[in-house]
């Protein structure tokens, strides 16, 4: 139900522009006016202890963004994709393009994991950790605030002539923009070649690695568009994750919504209202342009800045907080809550066995080398035997995926007596991202070997001392009677 509207009255504590904001409404989005031209939100600062989690919260994300490239595990970065020798290093970890299918696992694990977020807390990923919401809030509307003032003085500024106040504030703005995005370009480019590199490309000049200085030329053109023009319209128009939500989340879902029980009737008339005063402050502080007040609505990303808002109007009226809060709509009613639910029990397990099933195949297929053992035929034969020992030959390739040279070594893991290797029991160094492979043979006394015997070989890699063991089939007299 969409509660009538008052007149505009504004506070003492609540400044208003020579010309109100737009009043937002549920019948269009407030980004748009009626002729269809662009209506350009300049959202309120505002402090409060959300407001104050969020900013440590997104200085951190960028820190991790910017810092990745910089920490070296086993001789890689974090997280770097190797687009040249097509290999992925993730904390350790490295993956070949034959390694991609356990990236089903991976990317089915973080979708539940997404699912259950949003079905327990709602659009937290948006409010508090999309990429998209980190950079513009934490960075460019802060740029933004320091040259151009608060929203007042924007809405001001942007209906005023152009001046040269104007227009050098609008250089320098931008510019900051440009700069920003510049960065934030180089830093995505490091991902992808390295930083160390990225450093000798930008010594050498745009023309020597033109490929690459187009790519942060795009990225950066598209950041500054989007950051310093198009803004809220990406979360408004493009992300499909807001329309998701209505799919996700249900009445015991954890939102951002408006206590109309305790709020209505608005006005602070008399006695006889509700809490709400309307002064229209979490209005003028939403990033995306609605009234909370009218429920939950899509474009909201539930970044909090109108609790803090409303928290801080309570405060200064002696009226108790949360007015406006976190809460679910079974909460917000007082009705019961409930924490599990059907959903809830079916995203965490679908989320577990994802992300279960990526962990498990990546530890095991993944690590820093891989070696593989083939059984190999003499003569068309399985084996060779003679009157006193039986040989079976075997190849031994190693993949070194460390930017390092590693040492691998062989051992028998409790070997049956007489066992024997030949050519598979020295040091075998590989080159960093080398190949190699060794083929060795196995010999055992023919005496006690009829049909199968399992052998288990230790491969050890140095330095690190990673080990892995694998068993292998030695086939001797009457194979076939003994399977």
């Amino acid at each position: 139900m969409i509660i009538p509207r008052q007149a505009y009255s504004p506070q003492s504590f609540t400044p208003m522009a020579s010309t109100p904001p737009k009043k937002p409404n549920l019948d269009s989005v407030t980004t748009i006016n009626t002729d269809g031209s662009r209506y350009f939100l300049h959202p309120a600062d505002v402090h409060g202890k959300w407001t104050l989690a969020r900013r440590i919260f997104g200085l951190l994300l960028i820190a991790i963004y910017v810092l990745l490239p910089w920490i070296p595990i086993n001789g890689a970065p974090a997280v770097f994709f190797d687009v040249e020798h097509r290999q992925f290093y993730f904390f350790g970890l490295n993956f070949r393009p034959q390694d991609l299918w356990m990236m089903f696992f991976g990317i089915t694990g973080l979708g539940f994991s997404l699912f259950f977020i949003t079905s327990l807390l709602g659009r937290l990923w948006c409010g508090w950790a999309c990429p998209y919401t980190v950079f513009l809030d934490h960075i460019y509307r802060r740029i933004e605030r320091m040259i151009e003032g608060d929203a007042q003085a924007r809405r001001k500024l942007a209906a005023a002539p152009w001046t040269a106040g104007k227009i050098s504030k609008r250089v320098l703005k931008h510019g900051l923009y440009a700069l920003c995005a510049t960065i934030i370009a180089h830093v995505f480019l490091s991902y992808f070649v390295s930083m160390e590199r990225l450093y000798g490309f930008m010594n050498e000049g745009p023309l020597a690695h033109a490929t690459a200085f187009g790519i942060v030329a795009f990225l950066t053109c598209v950041l500054w568009f989007c950051f310093g023009y198009f803004r809220e319209q990406f979360c408004v128009i493009m992300c499909p994750y807001g329309r998701l939500q209505s799919a996700l989340t249900d009445d015991d879902t954890v939102i951002i919504g408006y206590d109309e029980g305790r709020g209505e009737p608005r006005g602070a008339k008399d006695k006889t209202t509700g809490d709400c005063i309307d002064c229209r402050r979490c209005v003028n502080v939403c990033p995306t342009g609605i009234d909370i007040r009218n429920g939950l609505q899509l474009e909201c990303i539930g970044c909090a800045a109108c609790i803090d808002a409303c928290d801080d109007i309570m405060r200064k009226i002696q009226k108790p907080t949360g007015l406006v809060r976190y809460d679910s709509l079974n909460g917000l009613s007082k009705k019961k809550r409930r924490f599990i639910r059907p959903r809830i029990i079916a995203y965490t397990i679908l989320g577990l066995l994802g992300m279960g099933a990526f962990l498990f195949t990546a530890t095991r297929k993944a690590g820093p080398y891989t070696a593989r053992f083939s059984k190999m035929a003499m003569a068309g034969q399985p084996y060779l035997a003679d009157q006193e020992t039986v040989k079976n030959f075997y190849q031994l390739r190693f993949l070194n995926k460390r930017n390092e040279t590693v040492t691998f070594r062989v051992t028998a893991v409790d070997p049956p007596p007489g066992l024997i290797l030949s050519g598979g029991d020295q040091d075998i160094p590989v080159s960093p991202r080398g190949e190699v492979a060794r083929q060795f043979v196995a010999i055992l006394p023919l005496k006690g070997i009829e049909g199968r015997t399992s052998l288990t070989f230790r491969i050890t890699s140095e330095p690190g001392g990673h080990q892995t063991e694998q068993t292998l089939n030695f086939l001797g007299p009457n194979a076939h009677q003994n399977p």
